[in-house]
């Protein structure tokens, strides 16, 4: 007798659930990421809206006006045009590269609060290189000024990861601290050692082969053989910083997400003993994380040195720049993701370009930038989401009652539902249900209501 052999079966396509429920989570994991960012920025601008109104002259419904025009001339001094959208990108290249110091250092659960100070770190000493050896060509000075401004900015911020492993120093105290330190070194260096011949307070300017190039002048030399030109690609000033800028977001993301070094940030963040007992060197770690960091913030503050007019350091520039602090904002905003991080950066920059055209126009302080700025920061520390959504699971939940079908009675019986006006209690054979006979008419899970075993022996008895 002739065997008959199993033909292999093809391979069967995806089930169109599957491909669904896949759809759905990716959906879920996207509005979970977005949705606390979103309601933040909801929360600051509607209230920046009431805030507009309440100093706003006129009827109600003239300061409405007036609040919705201050937001019009916002949005348009930001992103209206090329050119504005080229300021912004301005303002956002810095805010990324301090926002991925933030950030990095957070996914270890360190809070770097200095990132300004690591800024000024790296724009510093990228000067100093430069002043010091102006008259070295520009493909060798330019990459150099680079790496010495990124190695000011890890050494700063390493000192900070080293004291928190050697001895425990707190991040927080330790980067304030060195903030500080750096803008008396910066102050004293420009009024000192790099101060400009006839000058007060400002360095000479960086050697002109050192200034990187504008996006849209590169554009026109490159791609403008084959594309279109920009014509006038003088008014459009954002530099290719902004093209390192997005490399490093990209190096961010795959630092975090498909490197060995990135799992233990992970997991050192998350639970330092847990890390420790899985043989993960938390102080390695540590210092690693705060390197990085600096790193980032470095860089970022010698791109800006070397990528936008005046290209010198000016006295007391860094302490009163925000662009460090405005860095938590932005790595809050955008949850420490690299996305993340570039929405909330562009977000933050482009307030910043459309805030002057607001106040010229609508005749709105543009301090009410700051005022959003810190309400989306607060709407973030308070969590609003989470509270809103347990209190919407509590309130559906409470609204469906478990019921159970009567055996005999054929209704519908609410366990949870007392009796009112003195009604009887639910009965089954005409005998009350006592607590533990309610309790054992739960559902067992498949469907069906269980009778106790009490009032099944009864029902036996009277059938015999």
């Amino acid at each position: 007798m002739a065997l008959q052999t199993a033909q292999p079966r093809s391979p069967t396509p995806p089930a169109l659930e599957t491909r669904s429920t896949t759809l759905l989570l990716w959906l879920r994991r996207v509005g979970s990421g977005l949705g606390r960012p979103l309601l933040a920025l909801a929360l600051a601008l509607i209230a920046g809206l009431i805030v507009i109104m309440i100093t706003a002259s006129g009827s109600l419904f003239d300061r409405f006006n007036a609040a919705l025009l201050a937001y019009g001339y916002l949005f348009s001094g930001a992103f209206g045009s090329a050119a504005n959208l080229s300021f912004s990108l301005v303002n956002v290249t810095p805010l990324i590269f301090t926002g991925l110091s933030v950030a990095i250092a957070y996914r270890a659960r360190l809070f770097n609060i200095g990132a300004e100070g690591q800024f000024a770190a790296g724009a510093i000493l990228a000067a100093f290189v430069g002043i010091k050896c102006s008259t070295w060509p520009g493909w060798l000075l330019t990459p150099l000024m680079i790496v010495a401004g990124a190695l000011a900015g890890a050494l700063w911020g390493g000192i900070v990861g080293l004291l928190k492993a050697w001895r425990g120093a707190h991040e927080v105290v330790t980067t304030i601290m060195l903030n500080w330190i750096i803008f008396y070194v910066s102050d004293w260096l420009v009024s000192g050692p790099l101060q400009a011949p006839g000058q007060a307070d400002q360095t000479p300017s960086m050697p002109p082969q050192t200034n990187l190039p504008k996006l849209s002048v590169l554009y026109n030399q490159t791609l403008g053989h084959f594309l279109p030109t920009i014509s006038q690609p003088e008014q459009y000033i954002v530099d290719v910083g902004f093209l390192f800028a997005l490399v490093a977001l990209v190096v961010y993301w795959f630092l975090m997400s498909r490197t060995t070094f990135g799992y233990e940030t992970r997991v050192v963040g998350e639970n330092p003993r847990a890390a420790q007992y899985a043989g993960i060197s938390v102080k390695r770690n540590v210092v690693l994380v705060m390197t990085l960091a600096g790193l980032f913030a470095g860089l970022g503050g010698t791109l800006q040195l070397m990528g936008q007019y005046p290209y010198e350091v000016i006295g007391q520039v860094f302490r009163n720049d925000t662009t460090g602090f405005d860095a938590i904002g932005v790595a809050l905003l955008g949850r420490m993701t690299a996305i993340g991080i570039f929405l909330g950066a562009l977000l933050f920059g482009g307030m910043r370009q459309g805030g002057s055209l607001m106040q010229l126009k609508a005749n709105v302080p543009g301090d009410l930038v700051y005022i959003i700025e810190a309400l989306v920061l607060f709407s973030i520390a308070v969590q609003f989401l989470p509270v809103i959504r347990q209190a919407l699971v509590k309130r559906f939940s409470a609204a469906r009652q478990p019921t159970v079908v009567a055996a005999l009675a054929g209704g519908v019986v609410d366990l949870d539902q007392a009796p009112a006006n003195g009604a009887e209690a639910p009965t089954m054979n005409d005998q009350p249900l006592s607590e533990p006979g309610k309790a054992a008419l739960a559902d067992d899970g498949s469907g069906q209501a269980q009778i106790p075993v009490q009032e099944r022996q009864h029902q036996q008895n009277g059938e015999a």
